[in-house]
């Protein structure tokens, strides 16, 4: 994907993204900020407090100082771009905005936000009124929350945080493992058709509600048929999925058909009911990276799961994938807390990055004077080996 545009968008509700703390949301509430739909406006709607808008606005400023709202990212993830979306805000947008990002364990308070080690991955720029003004980010790093800077004041409709989701590993452990989730790092590469709504719904979280928060295509008036392509987490061996048609009545596909990497036919063509979760056993197949879905001859579906179980090598990549983009003062924390190495020492293996691979880490364990027993902790933390 060259359009940083195209990648999940990191912050949005549906992904589990909360707006966690505001300094001011006098006009209109800072939770607009994230709502997955675009942004409405009703002319000559007024509540209490003025004209009714559907984004974030504070009041206007009397003293020096600027605003700011922090946003807890449904997943964490390496942020690519940000969409800071002033639709409808014409007179009162702010003139400019900065973007930072910090990645801090668990579940943070407010002030514990306020304290983290911030980093500035979009500097203060220009903004448009009742514009979509886009930004590259700057950072190649993971993180778990944004926040983001208006000058001095106004309102911003949405804020988009787009990026790749970069899971950690260490919660893969012991549970079902849905290998194309988004939330997991899986991502729609491709699909034949997206009128009615965008395939990477079909990966998110929960049930979809309505059948707009699904997958559908427009109707097929030709030949051949329609189909999603999925980029999973990582290598794995596919056991299970699962195709949920609910909602889809008179718009289901009539059968599908899932393949893996090289047409590696996991599933043959199957026959699909309306408004219907369906479940099927997937046999011994080799490990794939990828799946498609071909569904006969078009329609939508709701949500799709593709469980299983991540190989030696996919683990390993995938683990080093995060390590190596974590921030150094969680890179170096993480050794300590669960592996048990000495600060120093893990100072020095995070300094060490990018590890890339299991010979990176001995490389790094090496360097730093690390025993066999601590060794063998970290090995296990970082590659699952």
């Amino acid at each position: 994907m060259t359009d940083f545009t195209e990648l999940p968008d990191l912050a949005a509700r549906n992904l589990g993204g909360g707006v966690v703390a505001a300094n001011d949301e006098f006009f209109a509430e800072r939770e607009n900020l994230i709502k997955p739909e675009p942004a409405v406006f009703t002319p000559h709607t007024f509540g209490h407090k003025g004209q009714v808008y559907d984004g974030w606005e504070t009041r206007r400023r009397r003293d020096h100082g600027h605003d700011w709202a922090t946003v807890r990212l449904g997943t964490p993830g390496v942020i690519r771009g940000v969409v800071v979306d002033t639709a409808f805000f014409t007179g009162n947008y702010p003139e400019a905005c900065s973007v930072e990002a910090a990645s801090v364990a668990g579940y943070p308070s407010p002030e514990e936000l306020a304290a983290a080690d911030w980093v500035e991955v979009v500097p203060r720029s220009p903004l448009a009124g009742d514009t979509r003004n886009v930004f590259a980010a700057t950072s190649g790093q993971r993180f778990t929350h944004v926040r983001l800077n208006i000058f001095p004041d106004g309102g911003v409709a949405r804020l988009r945080v787009h990026g790749e989701v970069l899971p950690d590993p260490r919660w893969f452990a012991g549970i079902p493992l849905d290998l194309a989730a988004l939330q997991n790092g899986g991502v729609v590469t491709d699909c034949s058709n997206r009128f009615y709504s965008a395939p990477n719904n079909l990966l998110l979280p929960g049930q979809a509600r309505v059948m707009g928060e699904g997958w559908e295509t427009a109707r097929r008036r030709g030949g051949g048929n329609d189909w999603v392509n999925v980029r999973l987490v990582e290598e794995g061996i596919v056991r299970q999925v699962e195709i949920d048609t609910t909602h889809f009545k008179g718009n289901a596909p009539g059968w599908f058909r899932l393949t893996g990497d090289g047409g590696t036919e996991l599933l043959p063509r199957t026959r699909l009911q309306p408004d219907t979760r369906h479940v099927y056993r997937v046999p011994p197949t080799a490990p794939v990276r990828e799946i498609r879905v071909d569904v006969y001859p078009d329609g939508g579906f709701a949500r799709l799961r593709v469980y299983g179980d991540l190989t030696a090598g996919g683990r390993e990549r995938v683990g080093l994938r995060w390590y190596d983009a974590l921030p150094a003062t969680r890179a170096a924390a993480v050794l300590t807390e669960d592996a048990g190495l000495a600060q120093a020492a893990a100072l020095r293996v995070a300094a060490a990055r990018p590890l890339l691979d299991g010979a990176g880490v001995e490389r790094a364990l090496a360097a730093a004077g690390v025993d066999d027993d601590t060794a063998i902790a970290v090995r296990t933390l970082l590659t699952g080996r």
